[in-house]
């Protein structure tokens, strides 16, 4: 290979955990050459074919670059990846997690448990939706969509007073100066995958592959697999409200999984632990063990 193909999305988010990527692996491999391609895809256009689908908005033009021997190698925000992969492609490497928790950023620096009642919250994700009126169903909960950069710019228009946006995009974008709070994983639990990168390439591709191996981080991989064991498990889609989040400390991983209400209530949350070579198996038992406790009624 004379030049690794890596496709990603415009948005300027994208394109900084692209040149992340393209950093790590020169550091790793130096005279290796890279082209970025960007793809517009569906949901860039705000075309998103519904709920069920929106993960694909985000990532179906991208995965058809990468089946079409056009691109070597896909980076996507792993949140964005749809539990159950495109026949032909894989999850090739998972390089370093970032910060996974969930920022708030508050009216006058007003911290999120101190946010007055009846507070308009903005927040695109309806996880972070129903987990804001689990714990405040005083707020006023406001949907609100578009990249980084588009949140931020309404909130700077003002009309809000709080905004809920991953930690670990401010932090890419270099704006993590925004935020007023950082919410700990027992207030907010993030999304599945959440401040993690998956670079995916086609099954078996023994030329993509090694380059990857140089840059694939083995903790957060395993970390990302029991979390994303646990979505499938559940058989939910982006529009159900499920977070998870695992640690992973040496050969050991603990899960947690929660399925709650777009209204809040009820919600489930459990806890599950195992070895690390486990990780499939540690987030099937801990989505069995939720939906026997009555979340398949908030999943059917």
């Amino acid at each position: 290979m004379n030049t690794l193909r890596l496709g990603t999305r415009k948005s300027a988010l994208a394109q900084a955990q692209t040149n992340w990527v393209i950093n790590q692996l020169r550091a790793a491999i130096p005279d290796l050459k890279t082209e970025v391609v960007l793809i517009v895809t569906s949901g860039d256009k705000g075309v998103e074919g519904g709920s069920a689908n929106l993960k694909a908005a985000f990532t179906k033009e991208i995965e058809e670059a990468l089946l079409d021997n056009r691109i070597d190698l896909a980076v996507h925000s792993l949140k964005d990846l749809a539990a159950e992969l495109p026949k032909g492609l894989a999850l090739a490497a998972v390089p370093a997690r970032e910060d996974p928790r969930d920022a708030w950023i508050g009216k006058a620096g007003v911290r999120f448990r101190e946010a007055p009642q009846v507070a308009r919250v903005a927040t695109g994700a309806v996880r972070r939706q129903a987990q804001l009126k689990h714990l405040r169903p005083d707020l006023e909960v406001v949907t609100i969509r578009g990249n980084v950069d588009t949140r931020l710019r309404r909130w700077e228009e003002g009309g809000f007073d709080g905004m809920i946006l991953a930690l670990a995009g401010l932090k890419r974008l270099g704006r993590a100066d925004v935020a007023t709070e950082i919410l700990s994983i027992e207030t907010m639990l993030p999304a599945i995958g959440q401040g993690a990168l998956a670079l995916e390439a086609r099954q078996g591709d023994a030329v993509a592959h090694p380059f990857l191996m140089a840059i694939d981080d083995p903790l957060s991989h395993q970390a990302v697999l029991a979390e994303r064991a646990f979505l499938r498990a559940l058989g939910g889609t982006c529009q159900t409200p499920i977070a998870a989040h695992c640690q992973v400390t040496g050969d050991r991983l603990m899960l947690t999984g929660m399925v709650v209400d777009p209204s809040g209530t009820p919600c489930f949350r459990a806890v599950n632990g195992g070895h690390a070579r486990d990780a499939d198996r540690v987030g099937q038992h801990l989505a069995r063990s939720l939906l026997e406790r009555g979340a398949d009624k908030l999943l059917s």
